[in-house]
């Protein structure tokens, strides 16, 4: 029997879509209109979550206290993205890092910014983990996760 090669379609779906933050979220993302970032606080290990949450993963209890934390903290890991791939926050290149917010027990993503990304070996040379950086928020607020425009570093 000869074999036949198949035939191949290339497109794009884009799927419209809503997503409700309900009440945490909401919170959360109010919190950033007004230049805040809010973390949850478990009621029974006293961990602070950041983004905030409903309940606590390691306890499972239900969270209904919110606290502010600081808006500087230290990067714990970060990666320099050259490419550009679909569902990007922004277009390449850009650093995404985990960083840790003074008064959380957890790790946030996001953006660092404020750093010349031109040269990756002197990109590698600046960001280092460990280091501090702090929010640079967008003029305009959306309550999205962009009001916060990148991380850049302390001077």
């Amino acid at each position: 029997m000869e074999k036949k090669e198949n035939y191949v379609i290339m497109d794009e779906v884009t799927i419209p879509y809503e997503l409700a933050y309900g009440r945490t979220w909401t919170q959360f993302f109010d919190g950033f209109r007004e230049e805040k970032i809010l973390g949850s606080k478990c009621p029974k290990c006293g961990r602070v979550l950041v983004p905030m949450r409903s309940f606590c993963p390691r306890c499972f209890e239900e969270i209904s206290q919110a606290v502010e934390v600081s808006q500087e903290g230290i990067i714990i890991s970060w990666a320099l993205t050259e490419y550009e791939y679909f569902g990007m926050p922004t277009k390449p290149p850009f650093i995404g890092a985990l960083i840790k917010l003074d008064g959380s027990d957890t790790n946030f993503l996001h953006l660092i910014g404020g750093i010349d990304l031109s040269n990756p070996e002197q990109v590698r040379k600046t960001v280092k983990n460990g280091m501090r950086v702090k929010a640079v928020w967008n003029p305009e607020k959306k309550g999205h996760i962009m009001d916060i425009k990148y991380f850049e570093p302390v001077k």
